[in-house]
């Protein structure tokens, strides 16, 4: 069904996913349909006994799968496991020759962001391109929890109101919400002037929309917590740069769970330097969503304009320099500026958190640099010391009015392994 229906999604489960509308799959399979009349072919196993695979197109007019054949067959166990996963195959048409250094790009930021993930991908001219994991740990899963009032909106509250069990408003309150005790919720209900004992399925639809204003405005709700929510953690970042990138220098941080409109939030910022670094005479950005990559309207985000906000000089970082930018949003509700999912847009709380998170790792930049800097000052002085202590020694003999010029190999020696430490 989630391939052959719109909107068939995860609008209202309240946990970090990669997709909310389920429109992506859908659009592609549809695309597809479209411009080459040809069914998808699906196989799919939980992980179970069984494999499912299904040929269907999409109905356009019903908004329903057309199923052309469907088959269930045992799964084959493999060193004691059984196979699981999905297998899509469909047909599109499309200008691969515009598009390749995109999808090519999306591909590495892929792997940048999913260490721990494989991936080939073959392009239309036989062309194999394969990004290897370098590690097997994987982030922890997210878990599903209860709206926080702050985020709801009055669509989300009717629909909870119509699923919902409970005959009072203070159940209703502590059963449906997140973080709401029986003491924070009488608390509200006292604020908005609503009886405890009143049926939540007898509000009229004015009490539900003066109900949602004032749980955004009520403040006595504790703030939500991040276990919904699934980072990618400081070492997987770091191994995903590496990789891909192999910089000569890396500093990450995942800074800690914030909020903003009832939703959690974590930012993770990483800085390279060197390596296989574009040099695009400026700093290269790298962004991310809940571990997708946005590729496109770069600079109508969030992100950008915190950059271009930095003195980069103070940090010692200069046009000319190979750096790059890496920042990964996670969320239940990713604040994009439209539907095309491309740009996040400038809220307080998210461009806060971005901007500490640029400024630590900028300061281990700059450290970096700093000692790189006396590295070399150290060295140029070195083979100064050593191309000219030799003469040195020559007309000290002469001028103290000795044969025997003094040994110098003792000082070259200790120069030469001070110049290797500091390599």
């Amino acid at each position: 069904m989630a391939f052959g229906q719109f909107l068939f999604g995860s609008k209202y489960r309240l946990r970090q996913a990669r997709g909310t509308f389920g429109l992506g799959g859908t659009m592609a399979i549809l695309y597809g349909q479209i411009t080459t009349n040809k069914s998808v072919h699906i196989i799919s196993s939980t992980g179970t006994s069984k494999v499912y695979e299904y040929r269907l197109m999409i109905d356009i007019q019903r908004n329903r799968p057309m199923i052309l054949n469907r088959r269930i067959y045992r799964n084959e166990k493999v060193d004691g496991k059984y196979w699981h996963g999905t297998v899509i195959e469909l047909h599109i048409e499309g200008d691969y020759n515009r598009a390749m250094s995109k999808i090519l790009e999306y591909l590495k930021q892929t792997a940048i962001v999913n260490p721990y993930a494989n991936i080939i991908f073959v392009d239309p001219k036989g062309r194999l391109y394969k990004f290897d994991r370098t590690t097997t740990k994987m982030p922890n899963p997210p878990r599903e929890t209860l709206p926080h009032p702050h985020g709801v909106d009055v669509e989300m509250l009717q629909r909870i109101i119509r699923v919902s069990n409970c005959r009072n408003m203070l159940d209703f309150m502590t059963e449906n919400f997140h973080r709401v005790g029986v003491q924070t919720a009488r608390q509200f209900l006292k604020f908005a002037g609503i009886k405890e004992s009143k049926n939540p399925k007898k509000l009229r639809s004015e009490e539900i929309v003066d109900l949602v204003q004032a749980m955004k405005r009520f403040d006595g709700f504790l703030p939500p917590d991040a276990s919904c929510l699934s980072p990618l953690g400081e070492d997987l970042l770091r191994e995903g740069i590496i990789k891909e990138l192999e910089p000569e220098f890396v500093a990450v941080t995942q800074r800690k769970p914030s909020t903003y409109s009832g939703h959690p939030f974590i930012v993770e910022v990483a800085i390279a330097y060197g390596g296989k670094i574009p040099n695009k005479n400026d700093i290269v950005l790298y962004r991310f969503a809940n571990k997708i990559p946005l590729m496109y309207d770069e600079y109508g985000d969030v992100s950008w304009r915190v950059l271009r906000s930095i003195n980069w000089r103070r940090y010692r970082v200069t046009p000319e320099m190979p750096v790059a930018v890496f920042v990964h949003i996670c969320s239940t509700k990713i604040p994009y500026k439209s539907v095309g999912k491309e740009t996040v847009a400038d809220i307080p709380e998210v461009q806060r958190e971005i901007l500490n998170g640029v400024r630590e790792v900028a300061r281990r930049l700059e450290r970096y640099l700093s000692k790189q800097e006396k590295v070399k000052k150290e060295k140029r002085r070195l083979t100064i010391f050593s191309k000219y202590l030799p003469k040195i020694a020559e007309y000290s003999t002469k001028l103290a009015g000795k044969k025997k010029p003094p040994n110098i190999e003792l000082l070259l020696r200790k120069a030469r392994r001070f110049e290797v430490e500091g390599d």
